[in-house]
């Protein structure tokens, strides 16, 4: 951890708020009828994904069920909707992006979440999103261009939504490589850890405890592991301290 990190680049759901804890009741309420239940070893293949390669590799893993995807696609954003202005900021998070926010540390979201649910995951937190100053990533804007994660592009994308000169492409010029070793990820998926380090910034995984129980071995190793962003030190990376209280 000798890296200085001039931006920091957050994904979404499950790290900054408490929408995975959503998605797991929903996903759940509609398998229920069935008889079904998502586990932690099939959600960790589903978190960071787009939203119809999610439902095909969950409903892939349910074969004798009778429900199609674009049904479940239909039914689960209902449930979904009526939920998301219960979504709350996770412990640490408000504190950190004041922090960066006030030593002029550039700061992105990239999220596989479209840009209508960000919206309505956002509705009642648009007061924390504001610090972002609408550098905000979503499917939207990358659409056609990436499968979503493991593969970094988006995390790419929103270095250079800040003025990062890295490239899009995972192979990249020496100088891009630099500037993409001064970004650090935060994130809580296997796929999103995998994808920050294949866009060659180093990576902080936040991931719920129940992820890492099920976790399977990775060539992509991410540079800190936290159980809270609330644990998180900031001089650790070159970042300016807290303030003492």
């Amino acid at each position: 951890m000798e890296r200085k990190i001039d931006y920091v680049v957050f994904d979404m759901d499950g790290l900054l708020i408490d929408t995975e804890r959503v998605y797991t009741e929903v996903t759940n309420d509609i398998l229920g009828r069935y008889g079904k239940t998502m586990t932690w070893d099939i959600k960790a293949q589903l978190m960071g994904k787009l939203r119809v390669a999610s439902a095909t590799h969950l409903l892939s893993c349910f074969p004798g069920i009778d429900i199609t995807i674009d049904q479940y696609l239909i039914e689960s954003q209902e449930k979904l909707d009526a939920r998301w202005p219960t979504v709350q900021l996770l412990p640490g998070v408000h504190r950190l992006i004041q922090h960066l926010v006030k030593h002029n540390v550039p700061i992105v979201v990239a999220t596989a979440s479209s840009r209508r649910n960000f919206d309505r995951k956002s509705e009642n937190l648009k007061e924390f999103f504001d610090y972002f100053h609408g550098n905000i990533v979503c499917a939207d804007d990358v659409a056609g261009k990436t499968t979503g994660k493991p593969d970094p592009y988006i995390f790419l994308h929103a270095a250079g939504i800040l003025g990062k000169t890295v490239g899009v492409t995972e192979q990249c010029a020496e100088a891009e490589a630099v500037e993409r070793s001064k970004g650090l990820v935060f994130e809580d998926a296997v796929y999103g850890v995998q994808a920050g380090k294949r866009a060659g910034m180093s990576v902080v995984w936040v991931p719920d405890e129940r992820l890492l129980e099920v976790a399977s071995a990775s060539p992509y190793i991410p540079d800190e592991t936290l159980t809270s962003i609330e644990h998180f030190k900031p001089e650790k990376w070159g970042l300016p301290p807290y303030d003492a209280e």
